[in-house]
C-alpha cells in the first residue's frame, strides 16, 4: 500500500510503499529540535520503497553516537520529511505527522526515554528504550 504524506506548504511529497503496524516515538535532542516539539513520531523504512520529491535541502549533523544524521525537510516551509542514518541500515526514519493515516497506528516503540519531558506519560504497551538501541 502506498501511502502520501505532505509537507506544511504541499510544495514537498513524501511517498512510502508500505503498510507499518507501529510508529516511533524519539524523545531525543535532535528530533525535539527538528520537530519543535517534545519529540517526533517516526516509521523505518527501506530506503528503495520511500520516494521524496520537491523543494528539499538535507542538513548533516554528529548525533552522540558519533554517527553523521541526514535530516531532510522542504526547502520551502521547513517541515522535517525523514532522517538517514549508518544506525538504521538499509532503512530511513519517516516523520510521521506528515501523514493522516498515521493518527490511526499505535506507537510501539519509544526510544530516549531517559529524556522524556516528565510531562508526558509513557506510552502504554510500547518497549521503553532508554536510548539509541
Amino acid at each position: 500500500m502506498t501511502l502520501t504524506g505532505h509537507c506544511l506548504c504541499g510544495e514537498s511529497t513524501v511517498e512510502i510503499d508500505a503498510s507499518p503496524d507501529s510508529q516511533i516515538v524519539c524523545h531525543c535532542w535532535d528530533c525535539k529540535q527538528t520537530s519543535g516539539s517534545a519529540f517526533s513520531t517516526n516509521v523505518l523504512i527501506p530506503k528503495k520503497d520511500v520516494k521524496i520529491t520537491g523543494a528539499v535541502k538535507e542538513f548533516n549533523i554528529k548525533a552522540p553516537s558519533g554517527n553523521t544524521v541526514t535530516r531532510v525537510f522542504c526547502s520551502n516551509c521547513g517541515s522535517a520529511l525523514s532522517h538517514l542514518s549508518v544506525a538504521f541500515g538499509d532503512s530511513q526514519a519517516i516523520q510521521t505527522g506528515n501523514f493522516r493515516e498515521f493518527a490511526t497506528i499505535p506507537v510501539g516503540t519509544e526510544l530516549f526515554a531517559k529524556d522524556r519531558w516528565t510531562a508526558f506519560a509513557p506510552v502504554a504497551g510500547a518497549a521503553q528504550v532508554q536510548a539509541m538501541p
